[in-house]
């Protein structure tokens, strides 16, 4: 008889165990850099209710921004140490770990947002975000347009020549050193907290930074002109670590793909109108906002700066703007 109940007890654990993975939660960390303000925040806030929502709660996301779980070059560890599941990181990071997806950080190899869109769409991109996980084991779902950088100076640019001998800070980051460089500016790799101070006593005359950020960090309160030079348009990748993608179902990447596809189209709409007014905005408060002469700026870049010192691939930089 007890033998009986025995064998009884087993079958039942076996039916329940299944049962009670099946309804189990597994949560996750998705760690960034960025303010709770901004829309790669609020995105991922929204993506966090969605990826819950349509698994019908197996997976719940807690979102962690404004550097709570480290600098970017620390969530980009936390991958593969295993503290965070997703981050939203910038290119020059992937790069780190696969040099040829930085190409698209290279001056003027993108013409507008659009152009980056069409990108994400093609071969080029998924050879590239194919090579970077082969790399380093990490899955890019999704890329984000994070606005497109530009020049706020105390003198007048129109032509490359024009940067000769600036002071300007850029971030220590070779793609971005590319353009300043190949006109003649000197950088200085400032901490992006000090650069507002550094402008207004004079450390550095110019920086470099999309007009999203030169509005939010009020950088023109101590810069004269607004110069859209135009020369990185700037993207963010959302990337899964390796050990999390392998964990998840065929449905379930699905899933975690499409919704962060459906994020990262929602926050580079919001910056893409946000760009178009801040124009105006900026001339309303007596800023002078410039264009530039970029044939000019390109032919420099293409003539002072190599691919091969970046560790990038003339073909895959050919290859991008070729996109139509």
């Amino acid at each position: 008889m007890l033998r009986k109940y025995a064998v009884l007890l087993g079958a039942i654990a076996a039916i329940a165990m299944p049962l009670a993975s099946a309804s189990a939660q597994t949560a996750l960390k998705w760690a960034h850099v960025y303010e709770t303000s901004e829309p790669f925040h609020t995105e991922s806030v929204w993506a966090a209710e969605e990826i819950e929502k349509r698994t019908q709660g197996r997976y719940t996301v807690d979102v962690y921004p404004a550097s709570q779980l480290g600098k970017e070059a620390d969530i980009n560890q936390g991958l593969t140490l295993g503290t965070v599941d997703i981050i939203i990181s910038g290119s020059s990071f992937a790069a780190r770990e696969y040099p040829p997806i930085g190409v698209t950080y290279f001056p003027y190899i993108f013409r507008d947002a659009d152009h980056l869109l069409k990108y994400t769409k093609s071969d080029v991109y998924k050879a590239l975000t194919k090579g970077y996980e082969e790399k380093s084991g990490h899955h890019i779902t999704a890329t984000t347009y994070y606005g497109t950088r530009q020049t706020t100076s105390n003198r007048p640019i129109a032509k490359c020549a024009d940067m000769q001998g600036l002071k300007m800070r850029v971030p220590d980051v070779p793609a971005y050193l590319a353009m300043p460089r190949a006109c003649g500016a000197n950088t200085a790799p400032i901490a992006f907290a000090e650069v507002y101070l550094a402008l207004q006593n004079g450390t550095v005359e110019a920086q470099e930074n999309p007009l999203t950020t030169i509005e939010a960090k009020k950088f023109y309160e101590v810069q004269k002109h607004i110069v859209l030079t135009g020369h990185i348009v700037d993207h963010l990748n959302t990337i899964v670590s390796q050990s999390r993608w392998a964990s998840l179902s065929d449905e379930d990447k699905q899933i975690f793909t499409e919704v962060m596809q459906e994020a990262a189209a929602r926050a580079t709409a919001k910056i893409v109108a946000r760009e178009k007014e801040l124009v105006q905005v900026f001339k309303d408060r007596g800023i002078t906002v410039t264009d530039i002469d970029r044939a000019d700026f390109e032919k420099n870049v293409l003539e002072k700066v190599t691919f091969e010192e970046f560790g990038y691939n003339k073909a895959d930089w050919e290859a991008i703007r070729a996109i139509k």
